[in-house]
């Protein structure tokens, strides 16, 4: 059967997929843009006179502490992600005896990990970041009457959603390290470096255009989940404070809550398209900066050869 497809087709029909879906997601963003940009304003960023008023007034629409919580989060959660999940992946790629049953659990846990409900890790976050993290810290400190740390709070979300993303971020810098090639790992330990330097001067350079996209991709899924702020720290509206252990204000959250919570839709409208072209803006500008820090770092990794 598939001797009778004539040459000229599958490359067609492949190309025609593959047109297909990017004019799906042109078309997608072209929509919300459009939709979008009759409530694009001044306004829309710092509020009326200047000031952030309740997310749910329709009458306002201020993006600036929505953008501000956001970028918290997300610097938070890269700093706890980044080296979390890089050097789980260098030791199982690197350290762990080849086929060992250790390194086998450890992937294994690792796959179960990714397929964890996002309910699941705000739950979990709650249960132990808030509760028993948090609350040790205000039992040890004396102050139980007005918890400081045993809430919800900006920390708490940021950590939980390191540990939801961990996972991409090891199996892409997994994949990153094995990916170079043996030769030149053979090389340099023939000339007497170390596998300490290997690993420095060899295999993070080359791997670093892997590694940025599995980070990439870990910021990318982390700035539109919701479930897991539901529980550890977003909040409708807020005095604009970025502490740690205080509740901010996001997005995603403001997407969703406007959404399903509010009580006039028809007059959110404006604020719900904004807030959706904002977050797609923002996905669009991450993988911008995944591709342009994947071009600049593959010539540098070869430099360095």
């Amino acid at each position: 059967m598939i001797r009778r497809i004539p040459d000229w087709m599958f490359p067609r029909l492949t190309g025609a997929v593959a047109w297909a879906l990017a004019g799906l997601v042109l078309s997608l963003i072209l929509g919300i843009s459009w939709m979008a940009w009759p409530h694009l304003s001044w306004a829309a960023w710092v509020g009326p006179g200047g000031r952030a008023s309740n997310p749910l007034d329709p009458r306002s629409v201020c993006l600036a502490p929505l953008l501000i919580g956001t970028a918290a989060r997300t610097f938070l959660m890269s700093l706890a992600v980044i080296p979390m999940g890089i050097l789980t992946a260098v030791y199982l790629a690197e350290y762990a005896p080849s086929g060992s049953r250790m390194a086998r659990t450890l992937r294994w846990l690792v796959q179960v990990l990714a397929g964890v409900p996002s309910v699941i890790f705000g739950l979990f976050g709650l249960g132990f970041f808030v509760g028993v993290v948090g609350g040790g810290l205000d039992r040890w400190n004396g102050d139980l009457a007005s918890p400081v740390w045993g809430r919800p709070a900006l920390l708490w979300a940021s950590l939980t959603m390191a540990l939801m993303t961990v996972p991409v971020v090891v199996v892409a810098t997994e994949e990153a390290l094995r990916s170079v090639p043996r030769d030149l790992r053979v090389a340099a330990i023939a000339l007497g470096a170390t596998r300490l330097q290997v690993l420095m001067r060899i295999l993070l350079p080359n791997a670093l255009p892997g590694i940025a996209t599995g980070v990439i991709l870990a910021i990318g899924r982390a700035s539109g989940e919701v479930v897991p702020l539901l529980f550890t720290g977003a909040a409708v509206a807020t005095q604009g404070s970025v502490a740690l252990n205080e509740r901010f204000m996001d997005l995603a959250y403001q997407v969703f809550v406007l959404s399903t919570q509010s009580p006039d839709p028809q007059a959110s409208r404006p604020l719900l398209l904004t807030s959706v072209w904002a977050l797609v803006f923002l996905s669009l500008l991450l993988n911008a900066g995944a591709a342009i820090l994947r071009s600049r770092a593959t010539p540098a990794a070869r430099d360095r050869l």
